[in-house]
């Protein structure tokens, strides 16, 4: 029997909404063992001076427990 657990990350990037998932997914993989998934939640933007400067990303992160 395995269990998964489900955690909630915030990434961003000044790229685009993929570049913040990478980032997001490489970040939690360095302290984080068996991620089998990750699902958006919700995206937004910061802007500055009417340009997006920021893109932020909502993801929750699925990783399989240690037996």
């Amino acid at each position: 029997m395995s269990v998964a657990k489900v955690i909630e990350i915030i990434a961003s990037s000044n790229k685009s909404f993929e570049d913040a998932m990478v980032q997001g997914v490489a970040k939690a993989s360095e302290t984080l063992q068996g991620i089998t998934g990750a699902w958006v939640q919700d995206q937004s933007v910061k802007v500055k001076d009417g340009k997006v400067t920021e893109y932020r990303v909502v993801m929750k992160l699925t990783f399989v427990l240690k037996d």
